[in-house]
């Protein structure tokens, strides 16, 4: 038999989690959230999800065989353990927890109910990011010395006074919740690297004058001008790795450029090719040489849509975890590494030194 999901937290996300489900042919039996009218309103448009008035009754439902914790950020550890108790296997949203010793405790009951967990780093998955691997794995790039990750966004901080930019719910801003993304991605790209040493600096310019805050759309709007902002709206780090690597990265909820303007995604330089792509890009280029002579190489992969293609990718991946023991593509060794980075990025930006992961 198939695995049959449940999805704890009913926001957008968990609506995307639903939808990529129900291309995968995937079950939805149960859902929960904290607000009972967002859980009813999914329960009707998925069909077959039963609304629970609690996790706890979501999670004693036998038909349910896997669950996606899609909660705020402060909830992440206690649902993923509870569900990892429970006997479920985890689909756990980035970022992996607010720190990393939520991590450990996440980690730890892992080993101990000897659970499977995947996290959601679908930046992983997308056609581009898939062939940029396969290249470098190949060898095609040869060592690589240095990236470049970086997201950029003109006005696009996210539920304004809401759980986004209350640091005590969110863990932060940008970096937590797009650097979380690009710092994965950059890492995985190259062998799962060892982070070392960071030194970061964080800038708050924009949204903690809430009433100031001009934008054109929001993310998890509209904004509630009563609520908290107090995280950041922009974050620059250079991160050190074992080996000699060195990822620069650069995330911005709000800045005054035309982030259209800007390079969006990841620069691999490596000491035999070299490129920028996109993270949901349909094309990219490796610069490289061929017969004593600088050379092109750009490969031809087909998509109709990328972001379908990644999460249908992300949940193939899962599929296979639940109902196979399969190796978890993004496990939580992975979603540990990225918080030990962020958490460096934040500290050092505290104490304005560079300090040790």
């Amino acid at each position: 038999m198939g695995m049959n999901l449940g999805i704890i937290g009913a926001g957008a996300i968990g609506n995307v989690h639903a939808d990529t489900a129900t291309r995968a042919g995937i079950p939805i039996a149960g859902v929960w959230d904290v607000n009972p009218a967002k859980g009813a309103a999914f329960s009707k448009k998925h069909g077959s999800a039963r609304a629970c008035a609690s996790v706890k009754e979501l999670l004693a439902m036998k038909e349910v065989d896997a669950v996606v914790v899609a909660v705020p950020n402060i909830d992440h550890a206690q649902v993923a353990c509870e569900a990892l108790e429970a006997g479920k296997t985890v689909f756990l949203e980035k970022p992996m927890a607010l720190n990393v010793a939520e991590c450990d405790k996440i980690i730890s009951v892992l080993e101990r109910t000897k659970g499977r967990l995947q996290m959601g780093f679908v930046s992983r998955s997308t056609p581009a990011s898939r062939n940029v691997k396969h290249f470098i794995d190949a060898g095609t790039f040869g060592n690589i010395y240095h990236m470049k990750c970086s997201l950029y966004r003109r006005r696009g901080v996210p539920g304004l006074g809401g759980w986004f930019t209350t640091k005590a719910m969110s863990g932060g801003g940008p970096l937590i919740d797009l650097g979380v993304h690009v710092i994965d991605l950059s890492l995985f790209l190259a062998g799962n690297a060892t982070p070392q040493r960071v030194s970061g600096v964080t800038y708050a310019n924009f949204g903690r004058r809430m009433k100031d805050y001009v934008y054109t759309n929001m993310w998890a709007g509209p904004p509630k001008f009563e609520g908290v902002c107090d995280v950041e709206d922009h974050a620059t780090a250079l991160v050190r790795c074992a080996g000699g690597l060195t990822i620069e990265v650069n995330v911005t909820w709000a800045m005054n450029v035309d982030d259209k303007q800007m390079a969006n995604g990841i620069t691999v330089f490596g000491d035999k090719g070299g490129c920028f792509f996109p993270i949901f890009g349909k094309q990219f280029t490796i610069a490289t040489e061929a017969g004593g002579k600088v050379a092109d190489l750009t490969p031809e992969f087909a998509s109709s849509n990328v972001e379908h293609d990644a999460w249908d990718e992300q949940y193939r991946m899962f599929k296979a975890l639940a109902e196979h023991g399969t190796p978890a593509h993004a496990d939580a060794a992975a979603g540990r590494r990225v918080q030990s980075v962020l958490d460096g990025i934040y500290r050092s930006s505290a104490e304005g030194r560079e300090v040790e992961i």
